[in-house]
């Protein structure tokens, strides 16, 4: 049976809820697809926001081939797949048209490892294929430089309460007003998730109110929501863990996530953090072996990379741990707040001028000079400290 979100997903950008910045009157991506303008671009925004809706209105209104990929799942061999289709439309009186436009359209690129994205590059290039990509991550940090300069960056925001009733009400359900109210708060802007617990609600108890909405939420047949508590509560655990030199527990949480299908990038970028943040001077090779692993992530993806996650996660619960120096550059961040820009000594200043060596700077340097570098007013403070 076909899901109620596709049931309800908007055709036409007049349908569709939200986003104005993007799809109001005279906005980027409502002119884009008014005017049929065919190129590539990348939908940046949080779960539930719109992005394969949009996607499939732009391709509906270019009358193109439309073909949704999963980057979770999808491979080289299907874009090749795609590239061989509908090489010419023939028309009814035997003549041959050029063939439609083929839009591809990634669902969470940012899962593409950099090989996948190197292969689809050369087809964007020459126009075989206009790529529409949707990501919930930074695409600066998820998608290639070269890839990302062909194609347009469109930022969604998340839905409002607003936004949110609108949605609600198109689903033509029986939705109390504290149920609503609830469920909005729950959903946090993400029209899919809300979407789907009305839909299970009314499965698995025949009606809608705020008590069956909070036990659907609470059942097993509901997907792990990677935006939701669950995720929260999973990653902090997991740091936890690490922090904790409980190496047992920290492969624990990170099985969880890697079997929920949790991006492993994110994972990895949290260990980059850890290594710095957490174990930091004890054992400077961690920051070394985090960005291994991300590096190995980012190539290898998915199984495999489950791999380098364990290596590198184990490392790093059994490292010592020390927080000197994160714990000494948000002291020196507070002394910024609290005194603002205070002077530089002369002396450790630049002299690129002959003016500026007459004013004194740089006067009185010495190499390897014991007399502190602050600025007078924190002479003598200790940022890093022995412990």
């Amino acid at each position: 049976m076909e899901p109620l979100a596709n049931k309800i997903r908007p055709t036409t950008l007049d349908d569709f809820v939200g986003q104005e910045h993007l799809v109001g009157e005279g906005k980027p991506l409502r002119e884009a697809i008014e005017q049929k303008h065919l190129f590539s671009f990348l939908l940046w925004g949080p779960p539930g926001s719109g992005k394969t809706t949009l996607a499939r209105i732009y391709a509906n209104a270019l009358d193109a081939e439309f073909h949704e990929l999963s980057a979770v799942d999808a491979g080289k061999e299907d874009i090749k797949e795609i590239l061989g289709r509908g090489k010419v439309r023939p028309s009814q009186k035997g003549l041959n048209f050029p063939q439609k436009p083929k839009i591809v359209f990634v669902d969470e690129i940012h899962r593409f490892n950099k090989a996948q994205q190197d292969f689809l590059l050369p087809f964007v290039e020459r126009g075989d294929l206009t790529l529409v990509g949707a990501t919930t991550e930074n695409p600066s940090f998820e998608v290639i430089g070269a890839l990302l300069s062909r194609a347009r960056v469109f930022v969604l925001n998340e839905l409002s309460e607003k936004d949110m009733e609108k949605i609600i009400a198109r689903t033509k359900l029986k939705v109390p007003k504290d149920a609503k109210e609830w469920l909005i708060q729950l959903s946090q802007g993400d029209a899919r998730q809300a979407i789907g617990v009305l839909e299970n609600a009314q499965k698995l108890y025949g009606k809608i109110s705020l008590e069956t909405l909070k036990e659907t939420v609470q059942s097993k047949h509901l997907r792990y929501d990677k935006k939701g508590e669950e995720h929260y509560n999973t990653i902090s655990a997991f740091i936890k863990s690490m922090r904790a030199s409980q190496p047992d527990a920290a492969l624990y949480y990170l099985a969880r996530m890697v079997e929920s299908g949790e991006d492993p990038l994110f994972i990895a970028r949290r260990m980059v953090v850890f290594a710095s943040e957490d174990v930091g001077l004890a054992a400077p090779t961690a920051l070394v072996v985090a960005n291994a692993v991300f590096e190995a992530c980012e190539k290898i993806g998915y199984p495999e990379c489950a791999i380098n996650l364990a290596h590198g996660v184990a490392y790093l619960a059994e490292c010592k741990k020390s927080r000197k120096s994160y714990d000494a550059y948000f002291e020196a961040v507070d002394d910024v707040k609290k005194f603002g820009n205070l002077p530089i000594p002369m002396r450790v200043r630049n002299a690129p001028t002959k003016l500026m060596k007459e004013l004194g700077y740089h006067k009185g340097y010495k190499l390897y000079d014991k007399e502190s570098y602050l600025p007078d007013k924190l002479k003598g403070k200790k940022y890093l400290k022995e412990k």
